[in-house]
């Protein structure tokens, strides 16, 4: 059976002779221009963690692949660390790398006309850049998660990236040594592996296997294992079986599939971002997931896992009791996930998860039984008003109560928040607004994370609010509701909020609202400019031109 669907296109017409002359150039021989070809991509670079580890799995991968009787070929694209750019104007480029990600995906299959495709990828963007390339692409892919970090320790305390970011909020605060903040940030990170937590990494790549783009226990095995080496061998098994019943994504990526993927996000108690990429996701295949569909899964599936941020367990904790396969068997078993979903192993989900073990409530409580949730509902929630016309998102674990009230402090990005905590500007009671941090406003639409973990830090999480037309990092905890749209910098409400504004935010009944008269509203609507662009040129500036709005997944193929 031919399995060269597209590569023969250049290794078979004859009036391509320079093409197959590069091809013999780089070592193919005659017989090889016969094979499919699968292109393996990687992010892997040296300067982040995440990453570090991932050009040795794409020869692992490689080697796997030509050991199928296939043509392995290695190509890279780039991978931006959230964890160091976090904090800086450099977190701009973060969302903005998702689509340099797929853009150069696609952009090498089609030139070079691989007939399938596998990703090696490890940081939070990497892994919706690749899936979104594999939507747009259709053709047999799969997807290997680098896989998680170890956890640091100092003394005798456990560790992990949010630890770091935390412990500058303990510092400024005075209730943390030179010390212990230095052995802190010098631990967090003990090598190769994405953030332990139930942070994006971790819920992208959970969210993946659950939509059957990727193995069973691909989003569990640990960075360093002999399990994710052993990954990378059975997936060259699965692209060769895919090519071979011409298996494509599409087939896979269903409606019922991204249900799939949505629930085992609100059962995990996944990060806020999953809601931009999984939208994004789907449009790449044609589908409208939308933020309402998050909620209505929201609303029917309970949060069971005790994972961090807002829990006491990692990623490597779960790998333990059974990887995210036997959370997917539970869940199925009690009807929260469609069994008949295809994936990339060409067995349906219930197929998948036939002979996984049953989830055992007596030796770990690291997932609870769903009697007994940690929340009845979904810890994502949809949330419209005034302030949110086309909708924002929610991350309420239920640790952080439903409803808050307070007088807004307003802050014109995330760099003057942080002074605001230094200088004592931020009171309990407070209803922090961080705003021009969206989609284009930014642009970019960086994440939150250093202004969230010093609030943690210095003792105000449990007092203050947080609103934002910006991001949220996965390890961000406490009373937060970002993504609001329409964004300050489009003229939303947001940009019409000043000191001592009351506002409320009331999940239980969807609510996000300001609390000043209409009256006043027109007066200020009256004055107010839209800034220009913060960027002349560049990536950001196409970015800012071309991006949908957070609602929409923050996608820019679309008119």
């Amino acid at each position: 059976m031919e399995l060269n669907k597209y590569s023969k296109t250049i290794t078979q017409d004859s009036t391509l002779p320079a093409a197959q002359a590069m091809l013999y150039g780089i070592g193919l021989t005659e017989h090889d221009l016969k094979k499919a070809q699968v292109g393996i991509v990687s992010t892997g670079f040296d300067g982040n963690t995440c990453n570090m580890h991932l050009n040795a799995l794409a020869q692992e991968v490689k080697q796997a692949v030509w050991d199928q009787d296939l043509v392995g070929l290695v190509f890279h694209t780039i991978g931006v660390s959230d964890g160091i750019s976090n904090g800086t104007e450099g977190m701009r480029y973060s969302l903005v790398s998702r689509e340099v990600i797929a853009d150069s995906i696609e952009t090498v299959c089609n030139a070079q006309y691989y007939d399938g495709l596998i990703a090696v990828v490890g940081c939070d963007k990497n892994m919706p850049g690749s899936l979104i390339a594999m939507g747009r692409l259709n053709r047999p892919a799969i997807m290997v998660y680098g896989g998680t970090i170890a956890g640091g320790h100092w003394k005798g305390k456990p560790l992990n990236i949010v630890s770091a970011f935390e412990a500058l909020g303990e510092k400024m605060a005075n209730k943390l040594s030179d010390e212990d903040y230095k052995g802190i940030i010098q631990n967090a990170c003990p090598g190769a592996g994405a953030c332990g937590g139930m942070y994006t990494a971790n819920t992208m790549a959970s969210a993946i296997e659950a939509l059957g783009m990727a193995l069973p226990y691909s989003s569990s095995n640990p960075a360093l294992s002999k399990e994710k080496s052993a990954e990378c061998k059975t997936a060259s098994e699965a692209i060769h079986f895919l090519l071979e019943k011409d298996i494509k994504p599409r087939d896979i990526m269903t409606m019922r599939a991204f249900e799939n993927a949505v629930t085992i996000v609100m059962a995990l108690g996944g990060s806020t971002n999953a809601v931009l990429h999984l939208i994004a996701m789907a449009r790449s295949v044609g589908l409208k997931l939308t933020q309402d569909d998050f909620q209505r899964l929201s609303d029917s599936t309970p949060l069971i896992a005790d994972l961090k941020p807002s829990g006491k367990y990692l990623m490597e904790d779960l790998h333990k009791i059974g990887g995210t396969p036997v959370v997917m068997k539970y869940l199925l078993d009690n009807g929260l996930l469609h069994p008949e979903c295809l994936t990339v192993t060409g067995k349906t989900v219930a197929e998948n998860l036939q002979n996984i073990p049953s989830m055992d409530f007596e030796k770990q409580d690291i997932i609870v039984s769903l009697e007994k949730p940690i929340k009845k509902s979904g810890h994502l929630q949809i949330l419209y008003g005034n302030l949110a016309e086309k909708g924002s998102v929610a991350k309420i674990t239920g640790k952080e109560g439903e409803k808050f009230k307070g007088r807004a402090r307003v802050f014109n990005g995330e760099f003057e928040l942080i002074n605001g905590i230094a200088s004592g500007k931020v009171k309990e009671g407070d209803v922090v607004v961080i705003r021009y941090v969206g989609p284009k406003g930014a642009p970019g639409m960086p994440e939150m994370l250093k202004p969230t973990s010093a609030i943690m830090g210095a003792g105000l999480g449990k007092n203050v609010a947080l609103i934002t037309d910006g991001r949220f990092s996965g390890g961000t905890h406490g009373f937060v509701v970002g993504h609001i749209t329409p964004e300050a910098f489009d003229g939303g409400l947001l940009a019409l909020v000043e000191d001592g504004d009351w506002i409320e935010i009331d999940v239980r009944n969807h609510q996000l609202n300001l609390l000043v008269d209409e009256k006043t509203l027109v007066i200020r609507k009256s004055t107010f400019q839209t800034p220009g662009l913060r960027v002349h040129n560049g990536v950001l500036y196409k970015y800012a031109k071309q991006v949908k709005t957070a609602a929409d997944g923050c996608v820019t193929d679309e008119d």
